[in-house]
């Protein structure tokens, strides 16, 4: 929730917070419960393991920003 905050405070990464977030989307989500957007457990764990060395840290909101910032300066660099 801490991160979703830090984001909501930086109105110049919504653009990409929601592109990236689509792009973690399972594909079908619609098809299996619990039928909302969220990207999957194993994924998830897999994400934060290879970022802390443990799935069972939590994503820090200055973390969140900063990865942010680098998804749209490598998106920004790819154009």
């Amino acid at each position: 929730m801490g991160a979703a905050v830090a984001v909501a405070r930086r109105p110049d990464l919504w653009a990409t917070a929601a592109t990236t977030y689509v792009r973690v989307l399972p594909t079908g989500w619609w098809r299996r419960a619990p039928f909302v957007p969220v990207p999957s457990r194993p994924y998830a764990a897999f994400r934060r393991e290879t970022m802390y060395g443990s799935a069972g840290r939590g994503l820090a909101p200055s973390e969140a920003v900063a990865y942010l910032e680098w998804c749209r300066r490598a998106r920004a660099m790819a154009r």
